[in-house]
């Protein structure tokens, strides 16, 4: 069992302009130099649309992680009118290959009938700080075999395949009067990173009808084995219930395709009070001098800011 230490609140968005006004959603780490961690995340405006931006932070200490610049330029801006993409886009995983970050991104529109439309998009730097569309379109949407719902993929290369995993929406549930989307994780394999061979593979399915899982973080042990870890949360009444809201799940896979679930051995939940007494919300680590960190959001899906936890192990 993992057992994460929690080393606090790290930083958070309120009203600094009309652009950086609130949330710091889904903190999306990456390992820059050996006293860098560049932290990737979505800031929304004071119309409710959300960009990417990032912090760094000096890892020295790891005890005690330090800000090295507030985030004062956006990484990702929105897309052109009418795009997929002209309402938010949102990082979710970064790949770094042949000199080049890779990041992939949710893009966002609202809806008529449901309250979002969420697809992929892929945006490359040579520098990891300014971010350009490959394409105005998505790489990853819905289609004739998932027709509801796209979110938040992980992406790892091996070898000469791309590897991902992504949330999928299987059906929108009436509940309380209002449409909710049912989603849980799912495969999908590319030999470029652009066009992928999804099979509808489902990794993570839920536990029952009304459990929900999303953002998943995959990482390799280099021994054949994969661990994830993921958001897990009820479609019922999780805007108001502490008890429905996110929570940390884990598990664990030989091959990358099918996966044990473990959620009781995850080793974080939410506190007795603070930023994230309601809810652990889409953990994201990464190995920084033979130690695992897990950024992730607490209460609000982002609103009351980003946080850590470490630990030496885990598996």
């Amino acid at each position: 069992m993992m057992l994460w230490e929690k080393r606090g609140l790290i930083y958070n968005v309120e009203k600094l302009d009309d652009v950086f006004y609130s949330h710091c959603h889904k903190p999306t780490p990456f390992l820059i130099d050996d006293d860098t961690i560049r932290v990737y995340f979505g800031v929304r405006d004071s119309k409710n649309r959300t960009r990417t931006t990032f912090i760094d932070l000096d890892c020295k200490d790891i005890d005690n992680l330090k800000i090295k610049n507030n985030p004062n330029s956006i990484a990702l801006d929105l897309g052109k009118i009418g795009s997929f993409d002209d309402s938010g886009a949102n990082v979710c995983s970064i790949v770094y290959d042949n000199k080049m970050f890779y990041m992939y991104y949710i893009g966002w529109n609202p809806s008529t009938t449901v309250h979002t439309r969420n697809s992929i998009g892929l945006a490359v730097s040579n520098e990891g700080t300014h971010f350009s569309r490959l394409y105005d379109g998505p790489i990853l949407d819905r289609n004739k075999d998932e027709p509801y719902y796209t979110g938040a993929v992980d992406v790892l290369k091996e070898g000469d395949i791309w590897k991902m995993w992504y949330t999928s929406g299987t059906e929108w549930k009436i509940i309380n009067n209002k449409p909710e989307i049912f989603y849980h994780i799912k495969y999908a394999y590319s030999n470029n990173g652009i066009d992928w061979i999804r099979e509808n593979i489902s990794c993570i399915p839920p536990r029952n009808e009304f459990e929900a899982t999303a953002r998943p973080c995959v990482l390799n042990d280099m021994w054949g084995g994969y661990y994830m870890l993921y958001s897990k949360r009820s479609i019922i009444n999780f805007r108001i219930d502490k008890n429905a809201q996110y929570r940390a799940g884990y598990a664990v896979s030989c091959d990358g395709i099918h996966w044990v679930r473990k959620d009781e051995e995850a080793g974080i939940t939410v506190s007795e009070q603070g930023w994230d007494s309601e809810a652990i919300a889409y953990p994201y680590c990464i190995k920084v001098k033979n130690k695992w960190i897990m950024f992730y959001n607490g209460n609000g899906f982002g609103k009351s800011g980003l946080g850590y936890a470490i630990t030496d192990n885990i598996g």
